[in-house]
Order: C-alpha cells, then sequence, then structure tokens
C-alpha cells in the first residue's frame, strides 16, 4: 500500500466557498489527501459543504485549529480575512496553504512569514498555474533554451464582472476587491515564472509602468502594466473585469515563442510557435481541475519538515506584492485597512 494511503494527510479547509469546493474537488488526483474538518462563518454553507465533500462542522475557531488530526489548513476566504486566518494557524503551529493573493499588502506578507519561520510551521501560498502539466512543458521548452533569447512577454486576463451588486468581493474595497488581486496577480506570476525557468532566477525589476480604471467604489476595475526586467524582457499586461478576452498569452523569444491561447493561467494548451514551421501543439491536461497539484507539493512539503515550498517559495510571495503594491499607489487604490 502507498504510504500516503495508509497515513491520510487531512486537511481543514477555512471558507468553504467556491474556491474551496475546487480545492475539495481535486483530492481524488492526490494520494493520501483528506478533507477533515471545515470551518466558516456561515453554518448554513459549511453545512452545504460537508455534505457534499464530507467533512466535520467546527464552529469555534480555536477548536478547529486545536485538533491534533489537523495535518494542515486551506484557506479561501476573501483577500482582505487571508491574514487574520494565516496568523492564527501559524499561531496554533498548523501548516497552511492560503489562497491567492497569499494577503493584499507586502507588509502583512513580511509579518506573517516572519511569525512562521519564528515559529518553524510551513507556509504557502496557493499559486496552482506554476504546478499544471502545461507549465511542466513550457519549463522545458523554455530551460532547453528552445525561444533563443528572451524578448517580451504579452498577456491578457480579462472577463466583464457585474457591479450590480458593488459590495461583492469582486468591488468591495474593505474585501481587497479589484482585477489586479483577483486575477492580474497570474499575469504577473508567469511573468516572474517565465523568466525564472529560462534563467533560474527572475532578474530584477528595472521599471513598472501602470495605467487603471477605477470602479465607483475606488477598486480597479481594470488595469494595464508595463514591466522591464534587466537584461532587456519587457512584459505586458492587461487585467479588468470589465471586458471579454481570449486570456491568452504569448511569450517571444529570438528564435521562436510560446503560446498559450487560451485561459493561460489554467492552460491545458501550450504551442511553440518558429518562423515558416508547423506549430508544436502540446495538449496537458489537467489531472483532476488543477488544483491537485499544489495540493500534492504542500503535502509532501510538510511531511518532509520544510517551511515553504521550493517551487513556491516565501521571496516569490514577496515579489509580488511588492510590485502590486507599487501598481495600486500609481493608480491610486489604496484599501481601508492599510
Amino acid at each position: 500500500m502507498n504510504p500516503d494511503q495508509a497515513h491520510p494527510f487531512r486537511w481543514g479547509v477555512i471558507g468553504p466557498g467556491n474556491i474551496a469546493r475546487r480545492f475539495a474537488g481535486a483530492f481524488k488526483g492526490v494520494p493520501g489527501a483528506q478533507l477533515h474538518s471545515i470551518y466558516g462563518r456561515s453554518p448554513e454553507r459549511a453545512k452545504v459543504f460537508a455534505a457534499e465533500f464530507g467533512g466535520r462542522i467546527d464552529t469555534d475557531l480555536a477548536a478547529f485549529l486545536a485538533d491534533p488530526q489537523l495535518d494542515g489548513v486551506y484557506i479561501a476566504t476573501p483577500h482582505a480575512q487571508h491574514g487574520e486566518y494565516v496568523r492564527a494557524a501559524l499561531e496554533a503551529g498548523k501548516p497552511v496553504l492560503c489562497e491567492k493573493p497569499l494577503v493584499p499588502t507586502l507588509a502583512e506578507a513580511e509579518q506573517l512569514i516572519a511569525l512562521a519561520r519564528t515559529r518553524g510551521v510551513f507556509l504557502m501560498e496557493a499559486l496552482w498555474t506554476r504546478f499544471l502539466p502545461a507549465y511542466d512543458v513550457m519549463a522545458g521548452w523554455l530551460r532547453e533554451g528552445r525561444l533563443g533569447t528572451l524578448r517580451g512577454m504579452l498577456s491578457n486576463f480579462s472577463f466583464p464582472n457585474d457591479m450590480s451588486d458593488l459590495g461583492s468581493r469582486m468591488w468591495n474595497p474593505d474585501l481587497a476587491g479589484g482585477s489586479l488581486l483577483d486575477i492580474g496577480i497570474y499575469n504577473l506570476a508567469v511573468t516572474r515564472w517565465v523568466l525564472e525557468q529560462a534563467y533560474g532566477e527572475c532578474p530584477a525589476l528595472e521599471h513598472l509602468q501602470a495605467e487603471g480604471r477605477l470602479a465607483p467604489t475606488g477598486v480597479d476595475a481594470s488595469v494595464s502594466v508595463t514591466m522591464r526586467f534587466k537584461g532587456g524582457f519587457v512584459s505586458q499586461f492587461r487585467c479588468g473585469f470589465d471586458a471579454v478576452s481570449a486570456c491568452s498569452a504569448e511569450i517571444f523569444g529570438s528564435s521562436a515563442a510560446i503560446r498559450m491561447p487560451d485561459w493561460f493561467h489554467m492552460a491545458e494548451r501550450v504551442e511553440l510557435l518558429r518562423r515558416n514551421v508547423e506549430p508544436e501543439r502540446v495538449h496537458a491536461p489537467h489531472h483532476v481541475n488543477g488544483f491537485e497539484g499544489e495540493i500534492a507539493e504542500a503535502q509532501a512539503c510538510i511531511r518532509a519538515g520544510l517551511l515553504e515550498s521550493p517551487r513556491m517559495p516565501h521571496r516569490e510571495s514577496l515579489a509580488l506584492l511588492e510590485c502590486m503594491d507599487e501598481i495600486r499607489r500609481q493608480i491610486g487604490v489604496r484599501y481601508p485597512f492599510e
């Protein structure tokens, strides 16, 4: 018997909503993963979640975190609430996998990462894109130098979002709403990932310029960004809750290009493009729904006694938030809790 199956990894979920539903749904593709308990501010929502996926419902956070059988905590609340739950879990000695963004600001992330290191407890931001099969294919192309010298990248992640409920988490500044933290983080993260795969580490960011269109609530409805890195690589992206797009991405090199034709953050199709040559097309589907890779990574790291994932390290979470803080500063978005 697989040792992971002999010794289940028991997860607790905080925030049993739609994102957590995808998380729990991916367990069937991760040996040993098991839903153990659920904590949410809405008992009714927790009951619906438990009826679908199993697990015990806890109505008291302290009791939820004190459970000696709990091996790890997954946090999937609105962004602005991440910090309070990450802190509580770390102080209780429970390893944490927290949805992106880790927290809304760099200052808060620095405090929580320092706490995780002081307490000796694992902490990882759940950027599932890094663990997809299609990204493994692209990583191989980039490491082999198939693109030649990298020149730049274009990406767009936009879809229309109804403004009829400005109190929803998408538009509410109290919940750290806006397109940048919700979806633009993928454009940033993939840009840095591409450079990391090609060069071993992401070169220093030399210039960043952002423009944004704000919603009536003061959060960003859309953002357009240009970033230039040491060595000359330029990434341009748009994210927004205001337009229809293919949500595609393309990476340009002196010898070839990589294209993710649709939904680049969850890509299952990638193409290697060369001049006057038929494109090399690869279909690399998710094993379940795409979340299984990050779950397996977190479980392996926790069982190995690591404090962070080498594939999604703390420094990457800090770098992403540093960029997003600067973008928000330039476009004039500031949250009430900052």
